[in-house]
């Protein structure tokens, strides 16, 4: 198993910890508003590890955090508390709002069969782990406090930006000057741990007694509590998007590793961003979509996931309405060639099927190559295996990807007359007896209100559907 690693900037042999084990952090969604199609895209990929490690034999330990309090709108220390600001917007507590975003994000994995993580953890169950943290931080000189917080001196820790190869001075050279910067906080670079209900957090609805005042935690040491407290000191794999590394994980790298004098993280996992229609998503633009909005256009949330499948993580996503509804009708037709392989009859299974497995395997085993296992399990269909090894290759290969191939659907189910029917149809035709074959077509249209003649068609042209890449 070949991995990119984001620390050393080059693929790697992927090596656990623990031989058959995998820990594996994810950062989990801030509950503020709706999970999005980018959202879905990056727990897609963080499901396709799940799927692809157990595949292989791992047993899989998948922590994601919750995080309802303490993310502010800057990624930083400077902006405003992403809880309260959505609490107001939207007219909740913030309790609630967490609530209602939860359970939003939660629906939208499931309806795009997102398997849950083994542990989900909520940052505001976990203050007493954050607070244990950042003592051992001050008492072994990397942290400070000031009238306003407790902040991580990143003088302290020596390799501070070796995850985004950004030294220090470039750091101070990207600092924002026009943002409010508490005035005794020693270097831009250095990020909060835990903010005091001071100043302008004095109104923060969401805080708890700690030895340096009331507040809450800063963003950044919330995954850190969370990941060692269910996975141990240092882990396989931590993944999140591009836009976590420069500061989010950075962060994540200093205080663990100060704290504990141990490496954090072995593998780091980044996924790329998605667009639409070649535009940052954002509601001002009117390009902001959920799954729900997907659904309402009449797609299938798994036509979304085989979309998401054939770009690779590390490359940047273009979404656009044509590409799904193009993957919408390559799934519709997918579908209706594996309902058309469970009514044939049954062989064994020969040595043929191997050399498939063979080759999906080694594309997920370089750094998940999903876009070249999709095109395996196309290239399979089209072969002149059995019905029985295809139907095989298939339940195989969904373990990865997860589309839900085998689940039947009520529109899937034909009737045996009309298969029968087809195949006569399909004999008329080769034999050019057209006047039969139109017979036999209206026969079709007149028994089977659930299938068009254009499906049937399909159904029995597998190079017809099969050479329609998704």
């Amino acid at each position: 198993m070949k991995i990119y690693n984001t620390l050393s900037r080059k693929i790697e042999e992927f090596v656990p910890i623990k031989k058959g084990h995998l820990s594996f952090y994810a950062c989990g969604p801030t509950v503020y508003d709706f999970a999005h199609i980018g959202h879905i895209r990056a727990y897609v990929f963080n499901d396709t590890i799940r799927r692809m490690f157990e595949y292989l034999g791992y047993s899989v330990r998948h922590v994601m955090n919750i995080t309802d309090v303490g993310h502010l709108s800057d990624d930083g220390d400077s902006g405003e508390d992403k809880m309260e600001k959505g609490a107001r917007k939207y007219g909740k507590t913030v309790w609630d709002l967490a609530q209602y975003y939860t359970d939003f994000f939660f629906m939208s994995m499931d309806r795009m069969n997102i398997l849950r993580p083994t542990i989900v953890c909520k940052a505001t169950d976990h203050i007493a782990e954050m607070i244990d943290i950042i003592k051992i931080l001050i008492q072994k000189g990397n942290a400070y406090e000031t009238k306003e917080a407790v902040y991580f001196d990143v003088s302290t820790f020596k390799t501070y930006g070796a995850l985004s190869g950004q030294n220090m001075e470039e750091k101070m050279k990207a600092a924002r000057k026009d943002v409010y910067e508490d005035p005794d906080k020693r270097h831009p670079s250095d990020f909060a741990l835990w903010f005091k209900r001071v100043g302008k957090f004095h109104d923060h609805t969401m805080h708890w007694d700690s030895p340096w005042g009331d507040g809450f935690p800063g963003w950044h040491i919330e995954c850190s509590a969370m990941s060692m407290k269910y996975l141990g000191k240092t882990i396989d794999i931590h993944t999140g998007g591009i836009d976590h590394i420069p500061v989010h994980h950075e962060n994540e790298i200093a205080q663990s590793e100060a704290a504990n004098g141990v490496l954090f993280v072995h593998y780091w996992m980044h996924y790329h961003f998605l667009q639409v229609e070649g535009e940052k998503m954002s509601k001002s633009l009117g390009n902001f979509f959920t799954i729900e909005d997907i659904q309402k256009r009449g797609i299938e949330p798994m036509a979304f996931r085989l979309l998401l499948l054939q770009s690779h993580y590390r490359q940047p996503m273009n979404f656009t309405w044509k590409a799904l509804e193009a993957t919408q009708e390559a799934y519709k037709k997918l579908k209706i060639e594996i309902a058309h392989l469970k009514s044939q009859k049954r062989e064994g299974v020969n040595e043929k099927t191997s050399p498939f497995k063979d080759t999906f395997v080694k594309a997920l085993e370089n750094d998940l190559q999903t876009p070249q296992a999709v095109a395996v399990l196309f290239t399979m269909l089209k072969s002149d295996v059995s019905a029985e090894e295809k139907l095989t290759l298939v339940a195989d290969f969904d373990k990865v990807l997860g589309l839900e191939l085998l689940k039947d659907q009520e529109e899937e189910k034909i009737p045996p007359e009309i298969v029968d029917l087809a195949e006569k149809r399909k004999a008329a035709k080769q034999a050019k007896d057209y006047d039969l074959a139109d017979m036999l077509r209206k026969q079709i249209e007149e028994k089977d209100m659930r299938l068009k003649i254009r499906q049937v068609d399909i159904l029995l042209s597998p190079s017809k559907i099969l050479n329609s890449k998704p």
